[in-house]
């Protein structure tokens, strides 16, 4: 998928109204997701043929690269982003110390950071990083809409 076609998926669903229950339907076949509050759309990236920790590498630095230029182009039509460590929030949420809300506890169980932009013209949030992160899971390239303001 391309860069235009993602910004083009990120444009539709800040538009579309959020499922009123947890549903795999959203954004076709492009991997989303969604539930009260949140749309999100996950897209993996061809990894190539190597194996072993250079394959690892390879795909942490792909998965980064393809980061980067998506944050790149959403900052030249939103402003910059503000970048916010999930880190904190994961370990608040499993001491039992805060509830985080949802959509932004399942994040930070799946990611250390993300770019988050304000589209201010719908009120929503706009949260990009890269899932598996932190040595959890299969990456990917995720991109959230939402209307809660991050804790």
């Amino acid at each position: 998928m391309t860069i235009a076609e993602q910004l083009a998926t990120i444009d539709r669903l800040c538009a579309e109204e959020f499922p009123t229950a947890h549903s795999r339907s959203v954004a076709g076949s492009y991997g989303g997701f969604g539930g009260p509050g949140f749309h999100a759309v996950a897209w993996e990236l061809s990894a190539g043929s190597l194996t072993g920790p250079e394959r690892e590498r390879e795909v942490a630095e792909q998965y980064e690269a393809e980061r980067e230029a998506l944050a790149q182009r959403l900052s030249d039509r939103r402003g910059e982003s503000q970048w916010i460590s999930l880190d904190g929030m994961f370990l608040r949420a499993q001491q039992g110390d805060e509830r985080i809300p949802e959509p932004w506890a399942l994040l930070s169980a799946h990611m250390r950071n993300v770019d988050v932009w304000k589209a201010e013209e719908v009120g929503r949030w706009i949260a990009l990083g890269v899932s598996g992160s932190g040595g959890g899971g299969e990456p990917r390239l995720l991109v959230m809409i939402t209307d809660i303001d991050p804790p």
